[in-house]
């Protein structure tokens, strides 16, 4: 029975929680015990016990309660833990299953991406990446993907840093030519490498957002042009955006 009561109480003080969550102004006790069918006493009682451990505060004018800032610690903390090769993977794994290709999680880092994590899909295909591996941003579809979401001033000092060289005679080299590609990408919501970085390889990719909406990796599909054909692509686009915005979702993007 103590034990009943015990998870009764805890049921109720999440209850409070919840509901005092869902009002930007706030909610005084009547109000909050009217949602929860229960006497004023106790939900006093529970928001006493809520502010003292700084979950719940009391606006000094108005006397309404709302949201205290302990659950920004812990957000911030939760979001610090969520690692993005953790929570990507499953997702990862997904599409490995579905295509059979290669499948590639990269994020960004001083103008080039690099690969964190390579599922090398059922299919036999030879590829340079590697996890630990850098790779240039032009030439590569998770590249693109990244790079269009930055700010235009970081864009234009990567390129400016790192240039824009040929890695196959399909590679964009000019400025101009980039930069439209990279306005084409962030209009359509993925990317595409058609053979820019290695001979006979086409890839296709989606970018992935933080918390704060900050592009934070991408996620791609890579094969050899015969499977990679125009149709297929078109085909993979639409999962590709959806893998990218699942696996944002899961690192906390509300977007």
């Amino acid at each position: 029975m103590e034990r009943d009561n015990v998870v009764k109480s805890v049921a109720r003080a999440l209850d409070v929680i919840r509901i005092v969550s869902a009002s930007k102004k706030g909610l005084g006790v009547t109000e909050i015990a009217k949602q929860m069918d229960i006497n004023k006493s106790s939900v006093f009682r529970i928001l006493a016990t809520l502010s003292q451990y700084g979950y719940i505060e009391q606006h000094e004018e108005t006397g309404r309660y709302r949201l205290g800032y302990m659950f920004l610690d812990i957000s911030s903390k939760l979001l610090d833990s969520l690692d993005v090769r953790t929570e990507a993977r499953p997702i990862l794994k997904e599409l490995e299953n579905e295509t059979n290709e290669v499948v590639h999680l990269v994020v960004y880092d001083e103008g080039e991406v690099v690969y964190i994590e390579k599922l090398d899909g059922n299919e036999a295909l030879r590829m340079h990446s590697k996890v630990g591996k850098r790779a240039p941003v032009h030439c590569t579809s998770v590249g693109k993907a990244i790079t269009s979401h930055l700010p235009a001033t970081d864009v234009l000092d990567i390129i400016e840093r790192k240039g824009l060289p040929a890695h196959t005679s399909h590679t964009i080299t000019e400025k101009d030519a980039f930069l439209k590609e990279l306005a084409e990408v962030k209009r359509k919501g993925y990317a595409l490498d058609l053979e820019e970085n290695e001979n006979g390889i086409r890839c296709i990719a989606a970018p992935v957002f933080d918390h704060a909406g900050n592009v934070a990796a991408a996620v791609s599909i890579s094969g050899p042009t015969l499977r990679m054909s125009d149709e297929r692509l078109e085909v993979l686009s639409e999962r590709m955006i959806q893998a990218g915005q699942m696996i944002s979702k899961r690192i906390g993007f509300n977007g």
